[in-house]
Parts: structure tokens; C-alpha cells; sequence
């Protein structure tokens, strides 16, 4: 895991099926997804709420918990989505970054997301890691994490 993909946010871009279509150049078996590099190696601040927050827009803070407004109406949308289909909070994510650091939060995301089988990530967007379930993905394009699982 590494700092400059953890998002304004506190998604972690490592994770996001963007991210690792791109890493993985996964179009070229069949798909058309937009490819991401990162929200901060992207170089456009904050995709989602840069028009709605000037100090995003601006690129006046790193993390969203340094504004006054934290967690702002915007942010606890985005977290809410996540928190129900993705297993993943960016408010847990953000607080834990504020209160122990960056350093211990990839070594936990590291930890929480590696794949038991292959080392590599799992995919917060569907609970597959694309290194070795990949036709497991591709044999249902609409693919989402199971329901069984998704009471996290």
C-alpha cells in the first residue's frame, strides 16, 4: 500500500477496481471500464466533491478531516455507499488516519485487504482479487461482493 493512493477521501485507490483494471490493463479482455491511476496521482484533486468543496477544489488540505465541516454532508453520502455495498468506511478511514497516522493505516490496510491466496488485493468494488479470480469476474460482468458477505 502506498501513501499517495490513499484519496483526499480516505478511499484507498489501491483497492478500487478502476485502479486495478488499470494496473491490470483489464480492458483488453473484453471490457470498457475507465482506467484510474489514483485520485492524488491523477493530479485533479478530488473527482467527486472538488466543484462542491473549495478547499478540495483548491487543493488547500490533503484529507478531508483537516476542514472545519467534517464530515460534511457530501462525504457522509459517499461513505454510506460504501459502507453498505463496499464493506469500507472513508470516515473510519480518515479518523483512524487522524488519530495513529498514515503509516499504521496502510500497514491495516495491508493486512485487512491482502489475499490469503496470491498476496495481492482484493478488490473492495467486488470482493475478488483480479490476480487469480479474474474468471470468476469475467463470467458476470455486474459481479458484486456475495450476499452472505455483504452484512460486514
Amino acid at each position: 500500500m502506498k501513501e499517495e493512493l490513499i484519496a483526499f477521501c480516505g478511499m484507498n485507490c489501491r483497492l478500487c477496481v478502476a485502479y486495478i483494471f488499470k494496473e491490470k490493463d483489464i480492458n483488453k479482455l473484453g471490457f470498457h471500464r475507465t482506467y484510474c491511476p489514483g485520485c492524488i496521482p491523477r493530479g485533479k484533486n478530488c473527482l467527486f466533491m472538488k466543484d462542491k468543496c473549495d478547499l478540495l477544489g483548491q487543493g488547500k488540505i490533503r484529507f478531508c478531516y483537516e476542514c472545519a465541516s467534517y464530515p460534511c454532508k457530501m462525504l457522509k453520502g459517499l461513505d454510506r455507499r460504501y459502507r453498505t455495498k463496499y464493506h469500507m468506511s472513508m470516515i473510519d478511514n480518515l479518523n483512524f488516519i487522524k488519530e495513529k497516522g498514515i503509516e499504521l493505516f496502510l500497514e491495516k490496510e495491508k493486512e485487512k485487504w491482502e489475499c490469503k491466496t496470491c498476496g495481492d488485493v482484493i478488490c473492495c468494488h467486488n470482493g475478488l482479487c483480479l490476480n487469480h479470480q479474474i474468471d470468476e469476474f469475467l463470467n458476470n460482468k455486474k459481479y458484486r461482493w456475495d450476499k452472505e458477505e455483504s452484512g460486514d
